[in-house]
C-alpha cells in the first residue's frame, strides 16, 4: 500500500483560499484523487491526477474553483482551492489507485489518508 499524510486543512471565509497537501510514500500508484466528506453525506469525488502525463479529472462541483497538481520529484499532490463556499466544508481526503484504468469510484482507491478538515464560514 501507500502511505499518505494530508495537511493544509483549516477554517477559511467564503470566498477564501486554502491548499491541501498530500504526500506520498511506499508502493507506486498511477493516480491520485482527493475525496470529501460532508457531516450526514457520503464521501464523494473531487479531483483527480496521473502521475504520469498529469491529466487532471474534475467533479463538476468543483470545476473552475479547485486546481490539483502534483510534484513527482517530492511526491506530492496538491490541491488548491479557490472561491470556497460553506458547502465545501467536508473532511478532504488524500487517496491514491494503483491501477492505470478504472472509475473515480471509492473502491477503486487502494490507499487512503487520514483525512484533513476544511471548514468555509459564511
Amino acid at each position: 500500500q501507500v502511505q499518505l499524510v494530508e495537511s493544509g486543512g483549516g477554517l477559511v471565509q467564503a470566498g477564501g483560499s486554502l491548499r491541501l497537501s498530500c504526500v506520498a510514500s511506499g508502493r507506486t500508484s498511477s493516480v491520485m484523487g482527493w475525496f470529501r466528506q460532508a457531516p450526514g453525506k457520503l464521501r464523494e469525488f473531487v479531483a483527480a491526477i496521473r502521475w504520469i502525463g498529469g491529466r487532471t479529472y474534475y467533479a463538476d462541483s468543483v470545476k473552475g474553483r479547485f486546481t490539483i497538481s502534483r510534484d513527482n520529484y517530492k511526491n506530492t499532490v496538491y490541491l488548491q482551492m479557490n472561491s470556497l463556499k460553506p458547502e465545501d466544508t467536508a473532511v478532504y481526503y488524500c487517496a491514491a489507485r494503483a491501477s492505470d484504468s478504472g472509475s473515480f469510484a471509492i473502491a477503486d482507491f487502494n490507499s487512503w489518508g487520514q483525512g484533513t478538515q476544511v471548514t468555509v464560514s459564511s
